[in-house]
């Protein structure tokens, strides 16, 4: 099951960071069910495979942040037995899923209450965390407009359109990447997820920077959103993941290179607000 969850991790198959973390998390279960001749053994096997799913994809921080807590917290209790260690191992996955889930909730909580009835709104790609701030925002009677670009080539923005069209209150649609200048003009705010922020730089969607700066140029506030734990200040360094060359186009490339990254950096200046779990901060 681990080397399934690294496998689709690296294929982005699960497209969401949060997913991602507690996917990973869940993932290093399976280690409780097996038996270890020493807690020294059980603990080299958790560090492994935690560092496994870590790899698979180095881009997100809170992949990182999670299954470090988890092999962090088994260490510092010095289990004396392995079932302990197991159990230490099993608290700790539970722990990390709530805190990521229940800290998304809280972001797109606090996100929904910067949505005004009658907004219109552009958001990229597709973060379950939007998901959630605009489905809580419908839920309490505001009734949105909101552009959806595609977020090529994975198309993933597609998935973000079905999911806001099944609520009554958001009239959505689907937009090529490249026309989001023309329509931010009607927007009253951007609103994106995040893969992190390392300082003074976020870290999301190939796609976001040119969307943040012409949303600057244009004086429409961007607003990112995501848990306390995609802050970083030290012990991660952003890896960008470049895609093979076949999600661009399918026949060979003669005579030319496919470029393909995932992610890019927008820098914090061109945002106005950053929501996570602990609240709001404006620039």
């Amino acid at each position: 099951m681990i080397d399934e969850t690294a496998e689709e991790i690296a294929d982005m198959q699960t497209h969401s960071s949060s997913v991602v973390a507690v996917k990973a998390a869940r993932a290093l279960l399976a280690l409780t069910d097996e038996e270890y001749p020493t807690v020294e053994q059980y603990q080299r096997a958790l560090e492994r495979n935690s560092s496994a799913l870590t790899r698979a994809n180095p881009s997100h921080a809170s992949l990182h942040n999670t299954q470090r807590d988890i092999v962090s917290t088994v260490a510092d209790a010095d289990p004396e037995s392995v079932a302990r260690a197991q159990e230490l191992t099993t608290e700790a996955v539970e722990s990390v899923v709530d805190r990521v889930q229940t800290a998304k909730r809280r972001a797109a909580e606090n996100a929904a209450g910067l949505l005004s009835p009658g907004d219109t709104l552009l958001t990229h790609d597709y973060s379950t965390t939007v998901l959630s701030a605009i489905r809580q925002a419908a839920e309490d009677g505001a009734s949105l407009s909101v552009y959806v670009t595609e977020a090529r080539p994975r198309y993933l923005g597609r998935k973000m359109a079905r999911r806001l069209a099944a609520f009554d209150s958001v009239d959505t649609t689907l937009i090529v990447d490249g026309a989001s200048g023309n329509y931010l003009p009607e927007c009253d705010r951007v609103v994106v997820g995040m893969d992190c922020i390392v300082e003074d730089t976020l870290y999301n969607r190939v796609g976001t920077y040119p969307l943040a700066a012409t949303a600057a140029d244009l004086g429409v506030p961007v607003t990112t959103l995501g848990s306390v734990d995609k802050l970083v200040d030290s012990g991660f360094a952003f890896e960008n993941e470049h895609r093979v060359a076949s999600e661009v186009m399918r026949e060979p490339a003669e005579g030319f290179d496919v470029a393909n990254p995932a992610y890019d950096a927008t820098p914090t200046r061109l945002l106005d607000s950053v929501v996570t779990d602990e609240g709001v901060e404006e620039f």
